[in-house]
């Protein structure tokens, strides 16, 4: 079976640290789309934290040039006991958003969320749907240059849904850059040119999207004990 995770290790006074991400080097330029593969625990989601400035590296740095959207929890900066129209306002600013242009992407995003009288309610009265909804429409009105994103954005509702993933792939024809982590090969293939494959916290492939998903896609050879392990690579 695949490892997951990266090494923890036991330090001074029995107390247990977990090294999350390893020599990890990376240069992202105008133009890439890439996508982070690997399995659960691979270190995907730690490194979309430090690329969008929400964890600082225990050790090296990173260097950002331009406007970074994270979206990467949709119930942040959401309250529930808030309306609709507040937490437009409130998620937008956390988007990085100023309250101006949050006010001007309001009614685009109560035309998009298709939500009408609800939106003057708290949002502890929104079922489940209803709170992807407004989450949903709030993060496709924002026109980031550099994008993070955890996973792509989905909804039970298939019509909605559609409407979601075309105004994303119209977001990413206009980024400047694209770092999306997924398990959806289909979605990386879609919308990325460059695949970066993970394994235990450490890059195993930086390649064309085909090459990665090409590497996360072969079975797992069993080494010679029995044990099946993804097949380590050198990352360039």
């Amino acid at each position: 079976m695949r490892k997951v995770g990266g090494g923890i290790h036991v330090a001074e006074h029995d107390r247990i640290s977990i090294t999350a991400l390893q020599d990890i080097t990376v240069t992202l330029r105008s133009g890439d789309r890439v996508a982070l593969m690997g399995a659960n625990g691979s270190g995907k989601s730690t490194l979309l934290r430090v690329l969008s400035g929400i964890l600082e590296p225990t050790n090296g740095n990173v260097r950002i040039r331009g406007q970074v959207s994270a979206l990467l929890d949709m119930s942040m900066g959401m309250d529930p006991e808030a309306t609709g129209y507040e937490n437009i306002i409130m998620r937008s600013v956390f988007l990085g958003a100023t309250f101006a242009q949050a006010r001007a992407l309001t009614e685009e995003i109560e035309a998009f969320s298709e939500l009408g009288g609800y939106l003057g309610l708290p949002m502890r009265t929104y079922s489940t749907g209803m709170c992807l909804r407004l989450s949903y429409a709030i993060a496709v009105a924002m026109r980031p240059k550099i994008l993070v994103l955890d996973e792509m954005m989905a909804s039970g509702d298939a019509a909605f849904a559609a409407k979601v993933r075309a105004r994303m792939q119209d977001i990413v024809s206009q980024l400047e850059i694209l770092i999306l982590a997924t398990h959806d090969l289909d979605a990386a293939r879609s919308l990325c040119n460059r695949g970066v494959v993970l394994n235990q916290g450490r890059i195993v492939m930086d390649a064309s999207i085909e090459e990665a998903i090409g590497l996360r896609s072969a079975p797992v050879p069993p080494d010679d004990n029995g044990d099946s392990r993804p097949p380590m690579l050198s990352a360039s």
